[in-house]
């Protein structure tokens, strides 16, 4: 089974960009909406405990944390503690879900995959990117977001620039959405006849 990493800084069209796998009929795992979920249930409990007040009505407030998490940078590592290995326990039922299903393409949507060391766990890495302008412009309409606090967000990510120079595809999302499809199926279609010819030199 060909494991695909995708990952890419705020801004760059990852969430589109996974969408359009999994149009493709690529089943994706999204870390993001796990941790969403934990925030609902197991991880609540273990937040509280170590962030007192980020809970509000039995899950956690995102916005609570992050407050909490911006006085003190230190706060960052002990959140991925707790969260990290909860969220992993969920990749590994994904996996082998899907390996029992006899998938022969799963993705992983894993901001971090580079920072966590996530890349280790992949077969290939493609990364989402775009013109430095265009993610400004895009992460800046978000609501409560400014450029401070962007500048916060993208201190704790990896250089773009370091990220396309790891990655085996990338992406380019700054033309338009039919154009990062066309590249989607380019990258599948050279994964499937990889995955084809490797088959054919097995049996051989």
């Amino acid at each position: 089974m060909i494991i695909i990493g995708l990952t890419g800084s705020i801004g760059m069209g990852k969430t589109t960009t996974a969408a359009l796998f999994a149009a493709e009929g690529i089943p994706v795992y999204d870390s993001d909406r796990v941790v969403h979920d934990l925030y609902r249930g197991e991880a609540v409990a273990l937040v509280e405990a170590a962030f007192p007040g980020t809970v509000i009505k039995g899950q956690v407030d995102r916005q609570k944390l992050s407050e909490t998490l911006a006085k003190n940078p230190a706060n960052f590592k002990r959140l991925e503690g707790i969260v990290h290995p909860l969220v992993r326990m969920r990749e590994r039922e994904f996996l082998a879900e899907q390996q029992q299903q006899g998938q022969p393409i799963v993705l992983l949507d894993i901001p971090l995959l580079f920072e966590t060391g996530a890349d280790g766990r992949v077969s290939v890495i493609v990364v989402v990117s775009c013109d430095q302008e265009i993610q400004e412009k895009r992460v800046l309409t978000r609501p409560g977001m400014s450029k401070e606090k962007l500048q916060l967000i993208l201190a704790r990510q990896m250089p773009d620039s370091e990220k396309r120079a790891r990655a085996d595809f990338v992406v380019d999302t700054g033309v338009s959405i039919d154009d990062a499809k066309r590249q989607v199926k380019s990258i599948l279609a050279t994964l499937r006849n990889h995955r084809l010819s490797t088959e054919m030199t097995d049996h051989a």
